[in-house]
C-alpha cells in the first residue's frame, strides 16, 4: 500500500509501505474514504512542527472498514466510521474517565500522522491498522456525508467541545472566537446553534470571516479595538499574543479555550487573569468522548459543517495538492 509521507517543508509525497495486518482479535483495517488535514497539518506542511521528517501524515477521515478480527462487535466490514486521532484502548482507568488522548495503555501521545508515542502510519494512507476497534471507532450515522464529516476525526469533534459543554451552563454566552482555519468556523456554527447570544469571528482572512457570516457571526479583522464582556473565548490561532488579547476580553469568571498548537513561546498576562478571575483551558482534545455527541448534532440538521469544506480533490492529487494553501481541502477516494 502506499501512505503519504511528510518529507520536508511544503513537501509530501506517497511511500510504498506493507499492508496492515490484523494483529489481534479487537483489531481492525480501515480504508480512508474521505480525509482532510487538521490545522495543525497545515503547520506542519509550513514548518512549524517540532517533528523532523519523514512520517506518514494525516489524522482526520471517515474510512470504511475493511477487516476486523474475531473479537470485534461494533464495526463490520462495510461499515463507515470515523477513526479518532489518538490512539487509545477505551478500558484503561483514562479512557473510562474520557481521558482517551492519554491512555494508560499505549505509549505518551500515540496518535496517527505524527511519530509521537510509537509509529501508527496516518490516515492519508491507502490502509490503516485500527488496534481497538471497538473502543476508537464510531459508525457514522446514516445520512451524513463522509466529506462534511471528514473532520469529525479532530477538529469537527474538538470545536463541539469547545463551546457546548460551557453553553449548556451559560445559556445565551456571548462567545469570542480568535481564530486562523477551520476550527474556529465550525465553532461559530456550534455556537449559534446551541443559543449563544452573540458570536465575534476575529481572522484575517476575508474568505473565512465570510463563511462566519454565513453563520450567523458578527467578524473583525482583529482584535484592535479590544472587544469586551464575553461569556466564552476560544482561541484557535496557535499565537500566544492572539491568546492573551483573548483572555482580556472575557467578563469576570469567563472562560478562554485554547485549541491553538502552540510550537512557539510567549506570556500571557497573568495579573490581569487574576484581576479578573479566569478559568483558562490548553489542551489536547479527549476527542474519543466527544465524537458521539458531535455527530449527533450534525445529524440534528441545525449545523452546516460542509460550509467549510474549501476543495473536494482526487486522493490520487495529494502529493500536488496537500500543500497548496486552502482552508479545508478534503481527499475523496473512489471506491468502485
Amino acid at each position: 500500500m502506499r501512505e503519504l509521507t511528510y518529507v520536508a517543508r511544503r513537501t509530501v509525497e506517497w511511500r510504498e509501505a506493507p499492508d496492515p495486518r490484523i494483529q489481534a482479535g479487537g483489531e481492525a483495517i480501515v480504508a480512508p474514504v474521505a480525509a482532510t488535514p487538521c490545522d495543525v497539518d497545515s503547520a506542519i506542511l509550513a514548518g512549524h512542527g517540532f517533528i523532523d521528517p519523514p512520517f506518514a501524515l494525516g489524522h482526520e477521515c471517515v474510512a470504511r472498514v475493511v477487516d476486523v478480527g474475531g473479537t470485534v462487535t461494533t464495526v463490520a466490514p462495510g461499515d463507515l466510521v470515523v477513526v479518532p486521532w489518538s490512539i487509545n484502548c477505551g478500558t484503561c482507568d483514562r479512557c473510562r474517565a474520557g481521558l482517551t488522548a492519554h491512555c494508560a495503555a499505549v505509549p505518551y501521545m500515540a496518535m496517527y500522522g505524527a511519530p509521537i508515542g510509537g509509529t501508527w502510519g496516518g490516515l492519508f494512507s491507502d490502509m490503516v491498522r485500527v488496534p481497538y476497534a471497538d473502543a476508537m471507532l464510531v459508525p457514522l450515522p446514516a445520512g451524513l456525508d463522509p466529506v462534511a464529516m471528514a473532520s469529525a476525526s479532530d477538529n469537527w469533534s474538538l470545536a463541539w467541545r469547545l463551546v457546548a459543554p460551557h453553553l449548556k451552563s451559560r445559556p445565551g454566552a456571548r462567545v469570542l472566537v480568535v481564530a486562523r482555519g477551520s476550527i474556529g468556523l465550525y465553532v461559530c456554527d456550534i455556537a449559534r446553534a446551541l443559543g449563544a447570544s452573540d458570536v465575534l469571528y476575529v481572522d484575517p482572512e476575508p474568505e473565512h470571516r465570510t463563511i462566519a457570516r454565513g453563520y450567523g457571526a458578527s467578524t473583525a479583522e482583529s482584535l484592535d479595538p479590544l472587544p469586551r464582556g464575553f461569556d466564552i473565548a476560544v482561541e484557535a490561532t496557535g499565537r500566544v499574543d492572539q491568546l492573551s488579547l483573548a483572555v482580556k476580553c472575557l467578563v469576570p469568571e469567563g472562560v478562554c479555550e485554547s485549541a491553538g498548537n502552540h510550537f512557539r513561546p510567549g506570556e500571557l498576562p497573568l495579573l490581569d487573569m487574576y484581576l479578573t478571575g479566569v478559568t483558562l483551558r490548553i489542551a489536547r482534545d479527549n476527542v474519543r468522548a466527544h465524537i458521539p455527541a458531535a455527530l449527533e448534532l450534525a445529524a440534528s440538521g441545525k449545523v452546516a459543517p460542509e460550509k467549510v469544506v474549501s476543495h473536494v480533490i482526487d486522493w490520487e492529487d495529494l502529493p500536488t495538492a496537500l500543500p497548496e494553501k486552502h482552508l479545508k481541502p478534503v481527499f475523496v477516494r473512489s471506491e468502485a
